[in-house]
């Protein structure tokens, strides 16, 4: 850096020399922070997980950057709640290296002044937060920092406004985002050899100094896709397929079988749970039946019926839950299984028998924990061409607006019917009822069952 100017001389005083020693009194980094905050590279390209502090390192550096180079420094976020939220961080900056400075002695940073969206500093300097739009894009000139790029609506037009003006006067520019699905413009520019490219997990970030727990996070998430795109920087296509077939056949035991193993559910003492999904007019209604032992979930029938009357239906689940080892049962209540689903509740006690409705949220709970259970080696299947093909029928869809959508194509064969009524069973188990005295009881079919008493 050079000093042949008094406010040159001014701003290495305030920064103690270097940019390195001024943070390292005022603010402490993670090692993974303090790299980036000291690149002199022009152009980044940061893919960071959620929680590790990218707001706060990057404005951090753009503070620091412009200070050297005496340049206005451009914060485009994707909407104005964020710009106000990365700008209090550049605030919180601006006042711990004054304090350090202060403390040496140097009034550097005293004519500093605050606004809302707007900092200016001595020299000349000015840090902006906008929300990112192609008019704001176009209307400053300055280096950049794009703040959760792969959030931003307008991704390519922000782009195509903003670069011709940060190739003048050689700016620089800090582009930073989690993943969002691929169909954007963060993820194309990943293989941008101009740019330096840098990708932080949580795991890596703890590992370097981050005061977080990982296990306490993914659990809080509860869905591995999401834990997997926001915390392991893996970029998920927007319609990729939720359980491939290799998860799927780390599931898959030759010992299993599709036909109810009723000796399984007149076994004294079974923990048995049922999952039922009602097939629409051209679907399959599919009950599947699960037994716990301990964590693990064990396939003890897949029943299919297609083309089957309600009447049929009915009677076929109701000698499923007619076992009083079967300690609950979700259904699938939406649309057409809404009255069938009360019809059951009514006759075996809505303490055993609950109706789900598939709401988005719902939808994202039952296959995320389905997916865990297969993630973790929890649950075992029958190796069954249909199961198969059914299960990575599924894909997660990713709109652009961050929402989650699951899909199938619907088949011959149904339409993801086997993998929801298997994710219902495995809610049904993780929310068990206990069995209390019953257990010394003879096995068979229960004579109360349908009264409501088992």
């Amino acid at each position: 850096m050079g000093t042949s100017s008094e406010s040159d001389r001014r701003v290495s005083a305030a920064l103690d020399g270097e940019p390195a020693n001024a943070i390292t009194a005022a603010l402490p980094l993670p090692a993974y922070q303090r790299r980036m905050v000291e690149s002199s590279a022009r152009f980044t390209w940061n893919c960071w997980a959620r929680q590790t502090g990218k707001s706060f390192t990057f404005s951090l550096r753009r503070l620091v950057r412009g200070l050297l180079r005496r340049r206005t420094q451009i914060f485009l976020s994707a909407g104005e709640r964020q710009s106000r939220e990365v700008m209090e961080k550049a605030y919180q900056h601006c006042q711990a290296l004054k304090i350090a400075a202060e403390f040496r002695g140097d009034g550097y940073f005293h004519n500093t002044s605050y606004r809302q969206l707007e900092i200016r500093l001595p020299g000349g300097v000015r840090i902006i937060g906008l929300p990112a739009n192609p008019m704001t894009a176009r209307g400053f000139s300055g280096d950049v920092f794009l703040d959760e790029f792969a959030m931003h609506q307008e991704d390519e037009a922000v782009w195509a406004a903003l670069y011709p003006s940060v190739l003048r006067g050689r700016g620089e520019l800090d582009v930073c985002s989690t993943p969002r699905g691929v169909k954007n413009m963060f993820a194309r520019l990943r293989d941008n050899t101009k740019f330096e490219r840098t990708t932080v997990t949580l795991e890596q970030a703890i590992a370097e100094g981050l005061d977080a727990d990982a296990t306490e996070l993914r659990e809080a998430i509860g869905d591995e896709m999401i834990w997997r795109q926001e915390m392991c920087c893996e970029f998920a296509d927007e319609a990729t397929s939720f359980m491939p077939y290799e998860l799927i056949r780390r599931c898959q035991d030759v010992r299993l079988s599709t036909a109810v193993d009723w000796s399984a559910l007149q076994r004294a003492g079974a923990d048995v749970y049922v999952g039922v999904d009602v097939g629409r007019v051209r679907d399959v209604t599919a009950v599947w039946i699960v037994e716990r032992g301990g964590e693990l979930l064990e396939t003890r029938g897949v029943l299919v019926m297609e083309g089957a009357l309600f009447e049929e239906q009915e009677r076929v689940i109701c000698e499923v839950l007619g076992h009083r080892s079967v300690r609950r049962c979700c259904i699938d209540a939406t649309g057409m299984g809404m009255q069938l689903a009360e019809r059951l509740g009514r006759q075996f006690g809505s303490y055993r028998v609950e109706g789900m409705t598939f709401t988005a949220g719902m939808k994202a709970e039952l296959a995320g924990r389905l997916r865990m259970l297969a993630e973790t080696g929890r649950i075992r299947i029958p190796v069954d061409d249909s199961i198969e093909r059914d299960w990575h029928s599924l894909t997660r869809a990713v709109t652009r607006s961050g929402h989650v959508r699951f899909e199938a194509d619907r088949s011959a064969g149904g339409h993801a019917d086997r993998f929801w009524a298997a994710s219902l069973a495995a809610h049904a188990a993780a929310r068990h009822v206990g069995v209390g005295d019953g257990e010394f009881l003879t096995g068979g079919a229960s004579r109360f069952a349908r009264q409501g008493v088992w």
